[in-house]
């Protein structure tokens, strides 16, 4: 990777596409600083803490923190990817949009953006104003915000944040290196290593200070109160900061895994099955054409991290709305089930793993159509070796399909799941979302650095003659 960024960097033009996406990053982190005004920051992030894997915990992930601090571009880019999946969705539920992807030319690929767009704004408007209410639910805005003018100022300060993230992802794309939305994504997931170091040192820091008995909950509640918390506020405060305790032997075992988990995510990356694809001669006049070998592949992960998405986002949703409703008092029934669906219980991560592989399956059938793949092969004059045109090779590449989203179901599963038993193991709920972010860190550099390669191989010819 460092070899192919200090090659491109040496090509003028690739040169200025890298510095203007660098730009781009730096006006996003510098927006991403900005709070936006009548809130609360410091509760919010209290709040926010004790959330961290319920949907809020996701948004706030993706956003690389900002989610949490309140910052202009705290929405990020969450709204276009929620946009582009609906309207992907919509692609093939509706004949006429099916019609405008496929048969549209570039006014067609035009039309539907411009489509995404707008569901982008209407998606920023609902969790922008959802926003809002969920600050004035838990009281997190700052004193005397509760009038008309800080509502509408928080509201419109947080979608034309999202509309700028948006436009920003969009001119990396066009004028810089890779896919905007995916760096914009990269670089704020990203952004939270260091405090997830951090993080990391303060929990073994909190440790060791509840192994020698001066750190207590009683005592950080109390400490929290003193600096101007409310009671419950602190007491939650506290037991955020004791569950954020870390033994040392928990970070090896976070490092190592990780480790391993971005090896293994390389490795099934590039893992794809090439099913062998043989094209029949035929003489078009005095001349021959045809006969040669090629094959189709089919990517072990072809859904990428979008079911995981969609999984994390669905079964956390009973948990995130009990969350608004108040957490159960201990004792209570209310509470037994609150324990029982909570985001760390061993039935949530059976549903979890149980949608991942329903989702993958769900958008492999959506992004790979085995009857059109047959019919295209069968027009172009080619032939799977071993079965006949039509309904037997169909049926072939349904069960080769099949097979391999099993496979890269069960995989997803484990990567979403494995940050959750570790946390679970070490008393530690900060990693659960670590899976999902590793996914989109590994699989961005590997895409950006293809498309560098790929540029590079467009303007040295000398790449064609070896």
């Amino acid at each position: 990777m460092i070899q192919t960024i200090r090659k491109a960097w040496g090509i003028p033009e690739l040169r200025k596409k890298i510095i203007f996406t660098l730009l781009i990053l730096l006006i996003f982190r510098i927006g991403n600083a900005i709070t936006v005004p009548y809130i609360n920051t410091t509760a919010l992030k209290a709040q926010l803490d004790g959330m961290g894997t319920t949907y809020f915990g996701l948004l706030n992930a993706m956003s690389g923190g900002a989610f949490a601090m309140a910052t202009v571009f705290a929405l990020s880019i969450q709204p276009y990817i929620n946009s582009s999946i609906i309207i992907q969705l919509l692609t093939v539920a509706i004949p006429a949009l099916e019609r405008l992807a496929k048969d549209g030319g570039e006014e067609g690929r035009k039309k539907i953006q411009s489509i995404t767009r707008y569901a982008t704004i209407a998606i920023a408007i609902l969790q922008a104003v959802g926003y809002y209410f969920m600050m004035k639910r838990y009281s997190l805005l700052a004193t005397g915000a509760d009038g008309i003018w800080p509502a509408l100022v928080i509201i419109v300060t947080l979608i034309a944040g999202s509309s700028f993230v948006m436009w920003m992802g969009e001119q990396v794309t066009e004028f810089g290196v890779g896919n905007g939305i995916s760096i914009i994504l990269f670089a704020g997931i990203l952004s939270r290593v260091p405090s997830m170091i951090s993080g990391m040192i303060d929990g073994m820091r909190t440790w060791s200070g509840i192994q020698n008995g001066t750190i207590t909950q009683e005592g950080l509640a109390s400490t929290y109160q003193s600096a101007g918390y409310s009671a419950a506020l602190a007491q939650q405060q506290a037991e955020n900061t004791i569950g954020s305790a870390i033994a040392p032997w928990g970070v090896i075992l976070l490092i190592v895994g990780m480790l391993a988990l971005i090896v293994f995510i390389v490795f099934i990356n590039d893992a794809e099955r090439r099913i062998p694809v043989q094209y029949a001669k035929r003489q078009v006049g005095r001349k021959m054409y045809g006969g040669q070998s090629t094959n189709l592949p089919m990517k072990v992960n072809m859904s990428g991290v979008l079911p995981i998405i969609f999984a994390q986002s669905i079964a956390s949703l009973p948990i995130t709305i009990w969350s608004f409703i108040g957490t159960p008092a201990e004792g209570t029934l209310s509470r037994t089930i609150y324990d029982a669906i909570d985001t760390k219980s061993i039935l949530y991560m059976v549903v979890y793993f149980i949608m991942i592989i329903g989702f993958s399956y769900f958008y492999s059938s959506i992004q790979f159509n085995p009857v059109e793949i047959a019919n295209n092969l069968k027009k172009q004059g080619g032939f799977i070796p071993g079965f006949r045109p039509g309904k037997p090779t169909v049926d072939f590449i349904k069960k080769v399909l099949n097979k391999i989203t099993l496979f890269g179901a069960i995989y997803l599963g484990i990567v979403a799941i494995c940050p959750l038993l570790v946390g679970k193991v070490i008393s530690n709920s900060s990693v659960a979302i670590g899976g999902t972010s590793v996914i989109i860190v590994v699989g961005v550099a590997l895409e950006t650095v293809k498309a560098l390669e790929s540029q590079m191989l467009m303007r040295q010819y000398k790449g064609f003659l070896e």
